[in-house]
């Protein structure tokens, strides 16, 4: 059984990028380095390919972290810590991670899917790269970094499917967001994670300000960038909302309808809170286990999955799926956790700290096995029926042909 409903595949013909991009630093600065980056780029290799080079240089910077740093988040600070040198390692990653439709001018349905689909592992993996760099540790910390950075995500994809259109506004996630991370990546090279436990105030010398101490407590600067990253999320909900909302009222469709399609996220974020604070052993038992990083790759996997079919249907012109398979095994998790609370007797299948792990990397496993199925059934469908490649190398004359095939995906 296919993602994709054979009615459906004539859509892919019908689609049509569509971008908004009002950010000062993308439109004067980055793009025009993008626009040149990619001309190093041979013009044979598949626009995917470069699109996936990115995601494989974040992929080799989280091995490198787990590399150097085995004991990363068994407590904070993790053991050693890789050198210093390997937080400037990261910015490249962030680097690699663009647009091959900057070179083409192009963008059509599958370049979508593809670009959506890396952007979303990147996501969590270079989340947790950032917590380590933060010094942030095993703590729910971190947990609260993967919810607003995945909630981000989320609310990009909702809002272009509702509206049509990407829409990147003047402060943005994939701007100044990303730039802000780099700049934290290259502190953190420079100065160390230890640099961000230092106390914001002390460190700003405002606590000699007595008008700012008495009013503003002292807090570490990673906690405060988990703040800035609170506001900002919360700017973003407003921003999403007020383009859905003028979208629908300008096309005659409902206002509130769409608000309801964001509700998948915030439950499956309160049963993923259920599953790490429940009282079958200790309270913060998958925190506290070489279980955790795992726990927030399977997540990220299960994310993945759950917005490439917001994206899917986007592209296919199908109705949001509301529901996701992927949901499952969280709920299996969280109701075996909570059983002495729901009904008074233990987990049965994570009665201990050693078979929590356990069935935490067998979901992982899942994860990888349903979110590969996807990805792989998802090309395979889109590349037969527009008759396009993904990643292999072509001729020029294939390029040129390629080109008349999916010129009618031009940006508008």
């Amino acid at each position: 059984m296919g993602y994709i409903p054979r009615h459906a595949l004539s859509g892919l013909r019908n689609y049509r990028y569509r971008g908004v991009d009002k950010s000062f630093l993308s439109n004067y600065v980055l793009n025009p380095f993008w626009s040149w980056f990619v001309t190093l780029w041979p013009v044979w290799v598949a626009p995917n390919m470069i699109t996936l080079s990115g995601l494989s240089i974040v992929l080799f910077n989280f091995a490198t972290l787990a590399y150097y740093d085995p004991m990363y988040l068994t407590e904070k600070g993790g053991a050693t810590g890789p050198p210093n040198w390997v937080y400037f390692t990261y910015v490249l990653g962030i680097i690699f991670t663009l647009k091959q439709a900057r070179r083409t001018g192009m963008a059509g349905p599958l370049g979508e899917m593809f670009d959506h689909g890396c952007d979303a592992l990147n996501t969590t993996l270079e989340c947790i790269l950032a917590c380590h760099a933060l010094n942030l540790g095993r703590s729910w910390w971190t947990f609260a970094s993967q919810v607003g950075t995945l909630a981000n995500f989320y609310l990009t994809t909702w809002e272009e499917y509702h509206t049509g259109q990407l829409y990147l506004g003047v402060f943005s996630g994939p701007v100044e967001g990303i730039l802000a991370i780099v700049a934290m990546f290259m502190i953190t090279g420079f100065y160390g994670p230890t640099f961000w436990d230092q106390k914001i105030l002390t460190f700003t010398r405002l606590e000699n300000v007595e008008w700012i101490a008495s009013r503003v407590p002292n807090i570490a600067m990673n906690v405060s960038f988990m703040f800035l990253s609170g506001f900002v999320l919360a700017l973003n909900i407003v921003t999403s909302y007020f383009n859905v909302f003028m979208a629908r009222r300008e096309s005659g469709g409902p206002v509130i309808k769409p608000l309801l399609y964001l509700l998948p996220f915030p439950a499956s974020v309160l049963l993923h809170v259920a599953w790490l604070n429940h009282p079958s052993l200790s309270n913060s038992d998958i925190i506290n286990s070489p279980a955790f990083v795992p726990f927030l790759c399977t997540w990220g996997l299960q994310f993945a999955h759950v917005v490439g079919r917001m994206i899917l249907a986007h592209v296919t012109s199908q109705p949001f799926p509301l529901w996701d398979s992927m949901y499952i095994w969280t709920i299996i998790g969280a109701v075996d956790a909570n059983m002495p609370v729901l009904i008074g007797r233990p987990p049965l299948i994570q009665n201990s700290p050693v078979n929590t792990e356990k069935f935490v990397f067998v979901i992982l496993a899942v994860a990888i096995v349903t979110y590969a199925r996807f990805v792989v059934m998802v090309i395979s469908d889109i590349t037969n029926y527009l008759g396009i490649a993904c990643l292999t190398e072509r001729t020029p004359a294939e390029v040129e042909w390629e080109k008349v095939l999916i010129s009618r995906f031009r940006y508008v």
